[in-house]
């Protein structure tokens, strides 16, 4: 299911110039979208974005307590979005899918250039 996604499953598909996607593949997209709806995760995923670090770690830094901090990181996991690995106790957490990067990026400039263009509304007036 995931290769006919990835295929099915391009910037060109969303915007309508290939074929619809099938009811399977969006649900697919919507879950992933879903994944990243929640704030803490993306805090877990930018603080992972310079490298792996242990939960101790990822709680310090997104400001959670442990055991929220490990409920997210394992829906992250589940998503594939994220690795995990086993040191002794500690468990160390790393980003899984490179396109993150991509995604958020293009999330984040987008956001930028609205609020670029919004502010410079302002200094007209």
């Amino acid at each position: 299911m995931i290769e006919k996604m990835s295929s099915a499953c391009s910037l060109a598909g969303m915007a309508g110039k290939k074929s619809p996607l099938t009811e399977g593949a969006l649900e697919l997209v919507a879950r992933r979208f879903a994944v990243l709806s929640e704030p803490m995760r993306l805090r877990l995923i930018q603080a992972l974005f310079d490298g792996e670090k242990n939960v101790t770690t990822l709680a310090e830094a997104a400001g959670g307590t442990q055991a929220n901090i490990s409920r997210h990181l394992q829906t992250l996991t589940e998503a594939h979005l994220l690795q995990r690995r086993k040191e002794g106790l500690q468990v160390f957490y790393s980003i899984a899918d490179p396109s993150i990067f991509q995604l958020c990026e293009l999330v984040c400039g987008s956001i930028e250039k609205r609020l670029a263009a919004q502010a410079e509304a302002f200094k007209k007036s």
